[in-house]
């Protein structure tokens, strides 16, 4: 959604985030506890919700927190959550976790970004992903996928470049039914138009002894391989909060591990 959708009625809206949900007005009414008959009011606007109700249908279709205050807006409402810089006073304790976590995953590589995978922060240990990678991508606004998958990104380093687009772009494909953002849509326009000679599997299919798809990376004469794992705040109520993610790669065989501890603490 943009944020002109805050001038569209709040029943067309809620109408619209449901189908995207794929639920019928029965599913959202009974999930709600609500009549099917109140429901098809309120998207008809033929009953104008309260402030409760739409917050109440908003957490039932579980919502961004952005959306939600769309959703007040439209409804004559006004907005409930804040969205505060990251460099406030008042988020102080948030930028203390991430450094604490950025620093704590030392030496394994770790980013934070936002919901649009823009580099928020990152630790020291990343600059083995970066290595070689074109001096215009490290260009303030970095963006993550596309300093991933640019030809004259890592993509020029990753073994598996195939598997490991189709994953991330199948990634991003989820988040953008999530959250109808249409800059992630424009995003993804954009990574899917770079060129991979590399076939790209239509589902994450596991290959011999794999338990997650690896980022497989060329390094020298090595090869060092990675999981990631992604971490969000637990019960966020400011947006820049709730938009925040820490990506925290792992190494995913012992030689990797052995490598990373060496370039950390060299003999």
């Amino acid at each position: 959604m943009t944020t002109t959708s805050a001038s569209r009625p709040v029943g067309e809206l809620l109408r619209q985030w449901r189908e995207r949900r794929r639920m019928s007005q029965m599913d959202l009414a009974i999930q709600a506890d609500i009549s099917t008959r109140h429901l098809s009011f309120v998207e008809t606007g033929r009953s104008k919700p309260s402030r409760q109700m739409i917050l109440h249908l908003a957490e039932e279709l579980d919502l961004p927190l952005r959306e939600r205050n769309h959703l007040l807006l439209s409804g004559g409402f006004a907005p409930l959550y804040s969205e505060t810089p990251l460099n406030s006073p008042h988020m102080a304790s948030v930028r203390e976790a991430l450094g604490q976590v950025l620093s704590g995953h030392e030496p394994y590589p770790a980013v934070v970004v936002d919901q649009r995978w823009n580099l928020i922060d990152r630790n020291p240990a990343t600059g083995l992903l970066l290595r070689g990678v074109a001096p215009e991508l490290l260009e303030p606004p970095v963006n993550v996928l596309r300093l991933s998958l640019h030809p004259k990104g890592m993509a020029q380093r990753i073994i598996n470049l195939g598997e490991w687009r189709a994953h991330l772009l199948h990634r991003l494909r989820r988040q953008m039914s999530l959250t109808a953002d249409p800059e992630l849509a424009a995003l993804w326009r954009e990574l899917d138009d770079y060129p991979c000679d590399q076939p790209e599997p239509e589902i994450d299919r596991p290959g011999p002894g794999h338990i997650v798809i690896p980022l497989r990376l060329r390094r020298g004469y090595r090869e060092l391989a990675f999981f990631s794992t992604m971490a969000t705040f637990g019960t966020p109520l400011d947006i820049t909060v709730a938009e925040l993610a820490i990506e925290a790669y792992f190494p995913a065989n012992p030689e990797t591990a052995a490598y990373l501890q060496h370039q950390h603490h060299p003999d």
